[in-house]
């Protein structure tokens, strides 16, 4: 990431040194992803799209401890492997919208809330600013070579009431106060780093 972009990292002094933790990131651009596990201070495990994983892009991204995941049904074996990321003390990487859009946390799917709840660590949200919006002219789907994106870490929270609750009602609430984190995270990264 250093060589072909200039990252700038802001907050990775926030992540907890160990223990189970969630990266919640926003996700505009296919190299979001990529970008977090290649500046952020742990290796991350990222939920993602089984559609990714063909051919050796698959075997790569297998080998570098990723995780496929059917988008499309409750995929049971994802969760459990998810789980055990957590179980075991490593870093979940989560784009809590499901897929990539604007990049703004406008719509939170469940998942999150369910591993922050069930597994009980802290989230870190992480805002990834100036991957999108533009593009290189040595391939139109990424960035401009030597641009600047911006990774920002932000206070790692807790998604539970503290009551331990699991129930439907229980997640509904916490994606909410997910989602409100999440916005304020992104806002105040905006201004910190201009985009």
């Amino acid at each position: 990431m250093y060589g072909l972009w200039r990252p700038r990292v802001l907050g990775a002094w926030k992540v907890p040194a160990g223990g189970p933790a969630i990266f919640a990131v926003n996700h505009a651009h296919n190299i979001d992803g990529p970008m977090v596990m290649g500046v952020a201070p742990r290796p991350v495990h990222f939920l993602i799209k089984k559609e990714a994983f063909v051919g050796p892009l698959g075997s790569f991204l297998t080998g570098i401890g990723q995780l496929q995941v059917d988008r499309h049904s409750a995929d049971r074996t994802a969760i459990t492997r998810a789980l055990g990321v957590l179980e075991q003390g490593g870093v979940l990487g989560i784009f809590p919208e499901g897929t990539r859009g604007e990049g703004d946390f406008a719509s939170l799917r469940a998942g999150l809330s369910y591993f922050a709840v069930r597994s009980g660590a802290p989230i870190v949200p992480v805002a990834v600013l100036g991957s999108s919006g533009r593009s290189g002219r040595l391939r139109e789907g990424l960035p401009p070579l030597r641009s600047r994106i911006d990774v920002v870490f932000g206070d790692p929270f807790d998604a539970g009431d503290g009551s331990g609750r699991r129930t439907r009602r229980a997640l509904d609430e916490a994606t909410e106060r997910i989602q409100k984190q999440l916005t304020a995270h992104l806002e105040n990264a905006r201004r910190l780093t201009g985009h």
